[in-house]
């Protein structure tokens, strides 16, 4: 029996679908997001991360930013926070992905590439829909046709995704069920018969992680789980402002308790200063005291 690593934070997220020796995990998912309308056969990842939307949201939202081989771009969002203004900012970054491909000169004639947002949200949205899946595209409002496919946006909420392990009826709902509840089984569903899920199985293993990546791993899972139960305790009280000041605390508390464990694990296994400073980000002088 396995113990996989929860996908819903940073270093899960980017573990499976983030990494060079993950690509093809991420490339099996986009073709069956995508079945019948785009086959990828490879990807580039871009360095150019998105920015986060406010100080410190990591535990929030996490994005991977791609180049697929036709030179469209795409971007794959987790988010696990509610925002009033997340339709916005969704279009926000799809329309600068868009104009960053702008060149000077008169001998650019505005030949931009598609630019895809697939965002999984740990949330429901209904002004999205009410559906697990909304794809949206520009189209002409009369004929209801397609106006443009460079700007497309794929909402994924995962909490109206309810489907059992024995109703999945095709790849994509595998992927989104093993997802949705990789945290919780012991043993990942049809890894027996398909490559690309007994792949995830080994990476996804919480065993297969270094010991440098399970000490951050423990804490990003502490991170985010804290993060839930702040914004959970504030939305009973149902008061806005305690809801942003308790959300500031626990993150601010979660990640001082973060750097000092990480740091006295490592010193405590004999790892150089060095090391300890790169992983923890405390100054010599703090690890001295430990």
């Amino acid at each position: 029996m396995a113990n996989y690593i929860n996908p819903f934070t940073d270093i899960g997220f980017k573990r499976i679908f983030g990494q060079e020796f993950s690509k093809p995990l991420l490339i099996d998912f986009l073709n069956n997001l995508l079945i019948g309308e785009k086959r990828i056969v490879n990807l580039k990842f871009l360095d150019k991360e998105l920015p986060p939307v406010f100080v410190d949201d990591r535990s929030l939202i996490y994005d991977i930013y791609c180049e697929m081989d036709d030179n469209e771009k795409i971007i794959v969002e987790m988010q696990n926070c509610e925002q009033s203004y997340f339709k916005r900012r969704s279009i926000y970054y799809v329309s600068e992905a868009i104009a960053r491909q702008g060149e000077k000169g008169p001998d650019w004639q505005y030949d931009i590439k598609g630019v895809y947002l697939i965002a999984f949200l740990n949330f429901r949205r209904p002004d999205i829909g009410e559906e697990f899946r909304t794809d949206v595209m520009l189209m002409n409002k009369k004929s209801k046709e397609i106006f443009s496919d460079k700007l497309r946006l794929v909402y994924l909420q995962l909490p109206l995704f309810e489907k059992g392990v024995d109703e999945c009826e095709n790849d994509f709902d595998r992927w989104i069920y093993v997802l949705k509840n990789m945290e919780t089984i012991k043993r990942l569903p049809w890894a027996a018969q398909n490559s690309v899920f007994q792949k995830l199985a080994e990476i996804a293993d919480v065993s297969s992680l270094t010991k440098e990546e399970r000490l951050y791993y423990d804490v990003a899972l502490r991170k985010y789980r804290d993060t839930l139960c702040v914004l959970e305790s504030a939305e009973q009280r149902g008061l806005k402002k305690g809801r942003e000041e308790g959300l500031a605390k626990g993150l601010a508390k979660g990640r001082a308790e973060g750097r000092l464990e990480i740091a006295r694990n490592m010193k405590a296994d004999g790892m150089s200063i060095e090391l300890i400073q790169k992983y923890s980000g405390l100054s010599p002088e703090e690890i001295a005291q430990l």
